[in-house]
């Protein structure tokens, strides 16, 4: 019989793959390392210190900007989650009918085209709103980054329902239970991993988000992502290297999560 392809039976695959993670990690681990570095270099090592950690918490614009990045996302997210699971309950369990692949292409769009193309659509969208209305406040980087990221939620939600048993919806119908007693009492229970997977992926997007901020946000609006650019374009110190160091850490607290939610669903299924 013949064998089936399998790119890890090649030759150099280990060793092409441990380059591959040397190359993606080493820049990171470097930045964590001078995070905590004595000296004001950030590329020579002057002994071990947290000064530039106490130097963040004391910058009153760091702590400004990451309350508002905080804000938004927090926000954003449940926003997004919101409109992914609507849209996932609408998609998902339903008979094939004409213009299904389309609504999933409609929802998938902000993940298959380039971020810069739709931040240049929500600038130019909201900045027609900003004439009409006169309003210029966080509500437009709110909804921008909800757009944003409610394909990101509606991934997990959308597998966490496609791996419900249908029928167990249907059974509670036929107890005469009504469709919204259906969602409270059999459909949200069984969702929520999938429902908390979603809102944590699009918080971390949201948080993480600099170029779509970045067109939308108005003066005096920066969040903590396009605050260390604007910073970066002036001088490199090791703060930005202790703030980066806490996003990164932060980020990979909540992946984790979202990892062991994902692996929960997948020994329950």
């Amino acid at each position: 019989m013949a064998r089936t392809f399998s790119v890890r039976r090649q030759s150099g695959f280990a060793t092409v793959a441990m380059l591959c993670f040397f190359l993606l990690y080493l820049p990171i681990a470097a930045l964590v390392v001078y995070a905590f570095n004595a000296g004001t270099s950030i590329a020579i090592w002057e002994g071990f210190s947290l000064r530039w950690f106490v130097s963040a918490w004391n910058n009153q614009q760091v702590v400004e900007a990451s309350w508002r990045s905080l804000r938004i996302a927090a926000i954003a997210a449940v926003l997004a989650t919101a409109c992914a699971t609507l849209a996932a309950l609408a998609t998902t369990h339903t008979a094939p009918y004409r213009g299904l692949t389309a609504k999933y292409a409609f929802i998938n769009m902000p993940l298959l085209v380039p971020e810069i193309v739709t931040a240049v659509a929500l600038l130019v969208f909201f900045s027609r709103v900003k004439l009409w209305t006169g309003y210029s406040g966080l509500g437009y980087l709110i909804l921008a980054h909800s757009a944003f990221c409610v394909p990101f939620a509606y991934l997990p939600i959308r597998a966490r329902l496609e791996s419900m048993d249908a029928s167990l919806g249907r059974a509670a119908a036929d107890l005469y239970a009504t469709p919204l007693q259906i969602f409270r009492h059999v459909t949200l229970p069984l969702l929520w991993p999938g429902v908390f997977a979603g809102l944590m992926l699009a918080f971390i997007i949201s948080l993480d988000d600099v170029v779509i901020t970045e067109f939308v946000k108005s003066s005096g609006q920066d969040t903590l992502p396009t605050y260390m650019l604007g910073q970066l374009r002036r001088a490199i110190t090791p703060e930005m290297n202790a703030i980066s160091t806490v996003f990164l850490l932060l980020s990979l607290s909540l992946v984790t999560v979202f990892f062991c939610l994902s692996r929960n669903r997948k020994k329950e299924s």
